[in-house]
């Protein structure tokens, strides 16, 4: 950690922004390694989707490495989008304290982070440098600019604030966290002079809308919206020239009756202060709405396609006082879920023990209390993370977890008690038998014994091989002769535990099935060219790792190159046998 005029940051870690959703740690890492040693590096990911979050950290080993990447690669093109890099600054009251940060607004449309970042950087170091910009990166015309002390960004208002950029006058000024802009807003919301009418049709005439609010104190402007063809819109604005005549208009006008329609009048405001005004008016209604029909309100799926409003009400109405009954429809379609709203929670939870796992048309019906997305979210992360935990903190595991079969020097037999190994690169001398003597990776569904008591019987060759579990749970049975067919189910050796039954968790298991998807999309590749020996050029490729398989499996070169090595290596163990490679 080092300072700089008072702000803590540390000198070797960078904070990478506005990255392009593609940009993966292995990108940056070819990115910034010839700058210096980096010591770590991530892309930050949101939880749930793993989706970038589009920005990363990365922390160098000296301060001077940190540096060059800051001064030559800030604003490069990665993936066709510049990048934003600054200095890492983990304590947020740091960033949100207003300290040295300066906001520009009336910006040309034309006018980027790096173009910005050129015009302020004279005044001194900058840590950060942001144009605002909308969901399609068009700038909003605004934009931020953190210098490394107080008399940097005094000396960059001092010299930039009323300038022309890029044929615009610009303002600069100190800039006001949200809070306090807040409450100035509040502040000037109760010292208006200029009032917004409307509905009051569109026969008043200017001079007569100015009549209209004359007597409410002196007028500055006054104006009434009109279409291309000259006839009104039906609403105005009127400006006075005291607050105290805006609100005196406001309070004795609104609602007042104009030709038989209600007028309505308020203060002017902005479209997206007014936007945000109603967005907040509708996100408490509906907090009022849930909280109102908390526990009475139902949900329903499985429903069958003939539901509608009204069926749906007939079959949940004899549990007690429907207020609402409302299938979800798409396109004229039912979606297949609907809800049905109570007087009570009483009834709805009557409704949900009556009716759920019912049969109704074909199908059995799911009804449970109705939560909010967020709250459904909430539930199921927690129990997500819930069984994460239980899964970490399960006692080890007393036996052995797998029955792998090894290769042996000398007589011919498995070994249950070995571990599993990297599988090293094939050759004639390790390649694995694929005739049921040496590790065979996929295997028949019906090759399955269980027992009560352990056991292992060593056989010959032409025989069959059985390792047995303790506790009794299905093993696969290796037979000779086995080969991979695309319709072969891949199967794993599974754990094996001592105690009542154990819980038996591993992620050999939770791969299987991965790799008998693998299996069937490498088979139907592989039997288009070498149709009498793709299940043992399949089985070999099992051996892999299944990382390295999903990659092998998404390139087609790579896949290609891979079933030549195997199907060389396999003729030249023929060979040395005397066999052909159908053999």
């Amino acid at each position: 950690m080092a300072s700089r005029q008072g702000i803590l940051f540390p000198l070797t870690s960078l904070y990478v922004g506005d990255l392009h959703p593609d940009v993966t740690e292995a990108l940056l890492y070819e990115k910034f390694s010839p700058a210096g040693q980096i010591l770590s590096l991530r892309v930050c990911r949101d939880s749930r989707t793993k989706q970038s979050l589009g920005y990363a950290y990365v922390n160098f080993s000296q301060t001077l490495e940190a540096e060059r990447v800051l001064d030559t690669m800030n604003f490069d093109l990665l993936k066709g989008k510049p990048i934003r890099i600054m200095w890492s600054q983990r304590d947020p009251s740091l960033r949100k304290s207003g300290i040295g940060n300066v906001f520009i607004k009336n910006l040309d449309k034309s006018i980027d982070n790096k173009a910005m970042y050129d015009t302020f950087s004279a005044f001194g170091n900058i840590l950060s440098c942001k144009v605002a910009t909308d969901e399609d990166g068009l700038s909003k015309g605004h934009g931020f600019v953190h210098f490394e002390n107080v008399e940097a960004a005094n000396k960059a208002i001092e010299k930039v604030n009323g300038m022309l950029l890029n044929g615009k006058k610009v303002y600069v000024g100190k800039f006001v966290p949200r809070v306090e802009r807040e409450k100035e807003i509040g502040e000037k919301a109760k010292k208006y002079t200029n009032v917004y009418v409307k509905n009051f049709g569109r026969s008043i005439s200017q001079e007569q809308f100015y009549d209209l609010f004359k007597k409410f104190g002196k007028i500055t402007s006054c104006v009434v919206m009109k279409n291309l063809d000259g006839t009104s819109k039906g609403f105005g604005f009127i400006a006075f020239e005291d607050p105290q005549s805006a609100e005196k208009a406001v309070v004795e006008m609104n609602n007042q009756e104009i030709n038989g329609n209600p007028l309505y009048v308020g203060r002017a405001q902005k479209k997206s202060e007014r936007i945000k005004e109603l967005r907040k008016c509708y996100e408490q209604m509906k907090l009022e709405r849930y909280n109102r029909i908390q526990g009475a309100n139902v949900y329903i799926k499985n429903l069958d396609d003939s539901f509608d409003n009204d069926r749906l009400r007939k079959e949940f109405s004899p549990f007690g006082t429907i207020t609402s009954a409302k299938v979800m429809m798409e396109a004229g379609r039912s979606k297949g879920f609907g809800f049905v709203c109570y007087t009570t929670p009483e009834e709805a939870a009557k409704a949900i023990s009556e009716m759920d796992g019912r049969m109704i048309g074909n199908k059995p019906i799911y009804v449970a209390l109705a939560q909010r997305f967020e709250d459904r979210r909430a539930y199921l992360s927690a129990q997500c993370m819930q069984r994460i935990r239980h899964q970490t903190m399960s006692p080890p595991l007393t036996t052995p977890q797998f029955l792998i079969p090894t290769i042996p020097q000398g007589p011919r037999f498995y070994n249950h008690m070995a571990q599993i190994r990297p599988t090293p690169r094939w050759t004639s001398q390790n390649l694995p038998r694929l005739n049921g003597t040496y590790n065979l990776p996929v295997l028949p569904a019906t090759a399955y014994r269980s027992t009560s008591r352990p056991s292992i019987q060593i056989n010959n060759a032409r025989n069959n091989v059985h390792a047995r579990p303790i506790t009794g749970q299905q093993v696969p049975i290796l037979r000779p002769n086995s080969k991979y067919t695309a319709n072969t189910p891949m199967v794993r050796p599974i754990n094996v535990s001592l105690g009542n039954g154990g819980d038996s968790t591993n992620n050999a298991v939770c791969n299987s099935d991965d790799k008998r998807m693998l299996g069937e999309r490498m088979y139907r590749v592989i039997e288009k060219t070498y149709p009498e020996i793709a299940g043992k050029i399949t089985g070999m490729l099992l051996e892999i790792d299944i990382g390295e398989l999903k990659a092998l499996v998404n390139n087609q070169d790579s896949l290609k190159a891979k079933v030549e090595e195997a199907v060389a290596v396999l003729q030249a163990h023929q060979a040395n046998k005397g066999l052909t490679v159908q053999d």
